[in-house]
């Protein structure tokens, strides 16, 4: 779990494809993400991802481990470069099922796509 988060902070997607199963499993509860399974389809999506998420930092609040499952509590930063490099900051909640391998099976993942969408509709535009 930590591997995949400071996979992700590295902007490594080869390393955080690394970190999850065959047959991962990504789920968003914001109607703003998307979701996929399997890892070819997830590495498929990274590079646009990390390439949008300019600048992009996830800061680890709080982490709860029992079993196979976590319960991961961030903030995560970035400038999303298709709303002209806007600025935006959200915290969330990964919860995490890893497999006998340590390699993350599932992910649900929690942030409140209603305060992203203020922060974009807020950012100062490009041309003023």
């Amino acid at each position: 779990m930590l591997r995949y988060l400071a996979a992700l902070n590295r902007h490594d997607a080869d390393a955080v494809a690394a970190c999850v199963a065959e047959n991962f499993v990504s789920e968003h509860t914001s109607v703003m993400g998307k979701g996929v399974v399997g890892r070819a389809a997830y590495r498929e999506r990274l590079d646009g991802f990390l390439a949008d998420f300019a600048d992009l930092k996830y800061v680890m609040e709080d982490l709860v481990v029992r079993d196979v499952r976590a319960v991961l509590a961030y903030s995560m930063s970035f400038r999303l470069v298709s709303a002209g490099r806007a600025p935006v900051r959200v915290r969330g909640v990964f919860r995490l099922w890893v497999d006998a391998e340590g390699l993350v099976a599932r992910r649900v993942d929690y942030w409140d796509g209603s305060d992203v969408a203020r922060q974009l509709a807020d950012a100062p535009k490009a041309d003023a």
